[in-house]
Formats: C-alpha cells, sequence, structure tokens
C-alpha cells in the first residue's frame, strides 16, 4: 500500500526558483536604462583615471599617488556597480546614484572658469541628464520599494 506524502503546512520550499529576482531588461524604463549607461560611463572613466594616476605616481608623493588611485578604482568600481543597479531596477541603487551625482555637480562647479570649463560643463550635463532621468515617473515607479521584489544581487 502507498502511503500518500503529506506536505506540512509550517515547511518552507528553500529552492532559490522561487526566490524573486530583479526586472529583466526588457520592463526598464528608457530613462532609467540611459541613467545606467552614463552613471557605468562615469564610473569607466574614473577607473581610467585611477588606473592613469597609477602610472604618474613618483616616489616623493608616493602616498598621495596610492591612495588617490585606490580612491579612483573603488570610486570607479562603485559607480559600476550602482549602474548594474539601476539597469536591474534594484531600490538600492537610487539613493547612491543621486549621491553621486550631486556630489559631481560640486565638482563641476569647482571646475567652471579659464581652461576647465569645458569640463565643467560635460560634468554637469552628464549629472543633470541623470537626475531627470531618474526622477522620470516611469524611473520612480520601478525603482519604487518592494520588499519581495528587490534583492541586491551581485
Amino acid at each position: 500500500m502507498v502511503v500518500p506524502r503529506i506536505s506540512s503546512p509550517c515547511r518552507r520550499d528553500t529552492r532559490l526558483a522561487g526566490v524573486p529576482t530583479d526586472s529583466s531588461p526588457a520592463v526598464v524604463p528608457r530613462p532609467l536604462k540611459l541613467a545606467a549607461a552614463v552613471v557605468a560611463a562615469e564610473g569607466l572613466v574614473v577607473a581610467v583615471l585611477g588606473i592613469a594616476e597609477a602610472f604618474t605616481i613618483h616616489s616623493d608623493r608616493l602616498e598621495r599617488g596610492i591612495t588617490t588611485t585606490v580612491f579612483l578604482l573603488l570610486y570607479g568600481a562603485g559607480l559600476v556597480l550602482v549602474a548594474r543597479g539601476l539597469y536591474r531596477t534594484s531600490t538600492w541603487s537610487r539613493g547612491p546614484t543621486l549621491f553621486s551625482q550631486l556630489l559631481q555637480l560640486g565638482v563641476a562647479w569647482s571646475f567652471w572658469g579659464g581652461s576647465t570649463t569645458a569640463v565643467s560643463v560635460v560634468l554637469a550635463v552628464a549629472a543633470v541628464a541623470v537626475l531627470v532621468a531618474v526622477f522620470q515617473k516611469a524611473s520612480m515607479a520601478a525603482l519604487q520599494d518592494d520588499p519581495t521584489r528587490d534583492h541586491p544581487v551581485l
């Protein structure tokens, strides 16, 4: 005689197949894709600046060169990670995105005037573009807090 197996209501399925994941790229709003692309480009530029700094380190400024290189590389990697979070519509990426773009506006302001005005304009335009894209209605809806949907997947 075969005894039917009765599952306990207290027992939960622990397989990963039932775990909600981030949104697929097909449902990510276009402004959010733009913001993710710009933030990723910013991260890559900062990382390249970190690599360039590593090649210009001299023995008379060794500590400053190493710390600047490490900072730029970590900041660039962080921006790329945040861009990935935006592309996956992870709500955790909204705060770091806004913070980094506001910092970038401050940096753009500091470059204003003289021979660095073009750098200032590029930094400001990129930061404003990301901020406008993130504050679009569709982007805000995609980044809305939903504990059942948001998992900071690396």
